[in-house]
């Protein structure tokens, strides 16, 4: 089992964005410390549910700054980007950091991110299938050429080449969030591995293994490579020393920047969203994850594997919102949870 976690850089009530930031890098530094196996890096553009707009970038900073500890996004949001740009970058990272590298990839939603970008509502709603097939064809071949409806060029080498790295590994993993049916396919007929949310439990995040799978075979992956393939799970972790504690932890600080979060989004075309309540939503993460003693986390994470199938996982560990508390958190994870694992 490998447990990294999940950092959104959140602005909490009352804090600023530097703040914010400060807190979502030294928690990475602390991840490393403590023993964690990753970090992964959310990316969110003009609202303070996360305030880092390029997961890349924030992993080139603590690729730099770490030895062992595995980065990866969660997720660049692929509409918003031009894939062989990203797909660059994501080989240079590849190559310099020996490895150490994952890249996560999303749709994200339909936020205003894409009139500002330019890329429009059809990136987000037709266009990603497209835009996922010439990434991976950009970090699995020597030299590549578009002709779709959204990308059309002539045939040009990759440079940096992935397979150019000094490790083992030919190319940086691609790993898809997956939230429906569709997406769950799209990830599972390229053999691409799932990252699943953190809003979703056991039972179904059990189901989109099982669907995966099935579209896996279909596609015709071999039995090794469905079997072998390294879904993550998001979730959320808070210890104390008891359950309640934990609870009541992240009862009072998460809410406040739920709130502000989420009613920042803003839809490119004035579609109608629903918004979670903030304190049902984090009472409903409560009752997900590992939050509580350090037993009760190792057993929550313990049978999250077993009923889904997935072995790593991703989890949110400044739901606090306070630099210390998180630390301590980070901490106790490596010191305290992970020698229950294995």
């Amino acid at each position: 089992m490998r447990v990294g976690s999940f950092v959104l850089a959140a602005q909490f009530p009352g804090q600023g964005q530097g703040e914010a930031l400060h807190r979502a890098v030294r928690s990475a530094e602390v991840a490393e410390e403590a023993g964690l196996d990753s970090v992964w890096l959310a990316e969110h553009h003009f609202v303070p549910y996360g305030t880092c707009p390029s997961a890349i970038t924030l992993a080139a900073l603590l690729l730099g700054r770490t030895r062992r500890l595995r980065v990866g996004t969660a997720v660049s949001v692929l509409p918003t980007v031009h894939p062989v740009a990203l797909g660059e970058q994501a080989a240079l990272l590849h190559i310099a950091s020996g490895g150490r590298f994952s890249l996560g990839v999303g749709r994200g939603g339909p936020w205003v991110d894409l009139e500002v970008f330019g890329s429009g509502l059809d990136a987000y709603e037709t266009g990603f299938p497209e835009s996922l097939d010439l990434l991976v064809r950009w970090l699995r071949e020597p030299s590549v050429a578009a002709a779709g409806e959204r990308f059309s060029f002539r045939e040009v080498p990759v440079v940096p080449r992935p397979s150019e790295s000094l490790s083992e590994e030919p190319g940086p993993e691609v790993v898809v969030a997956c939230t429906s049916p569709a997406s769950v396919r799209l990830a599972a007929e390229r053999g691409l591995p799932m990252l699943l949310g953190m809003h979703v439990g056991d039972e179904e995040k059990a189901e989109m293994v099982s669907l995966w799978r099935t579209h896996a075979r279909a596609a015709g992956r071999s039995p090794q490579e469905v079997l072998d393939a390294a879904h993550v799970s998001a979730g959320v972790c808070q210890i104390a020393d008891r359950r309640t504690d934990a609870v009541e932890t992240l009862v009072k600080a998460m809410p406040g920047w739920l709130k502000l979060g989420l009613e920042a989004h803003v839809t490119v075309d004035g579609r109608h969203r629903s918004m979670r309540d903030p304190v049902a939503y984090t009472e409903l993460l409560c009752g997900l994850h590992p939050v509580g003693t350090p037993r009760l986390c190792a057993d929550r994470l313990a049978a999250t594997s077993e009923r889904t199938g997935i072995s790593r996982f991703a989890l949110l560990v400044e739901g606090s919102g306070d630099l210390a508390a998180t630390e301590e958190n980070v901490r106790r994870l490596g010191a305290e949870v992970l020698p229950h694992l294995g």
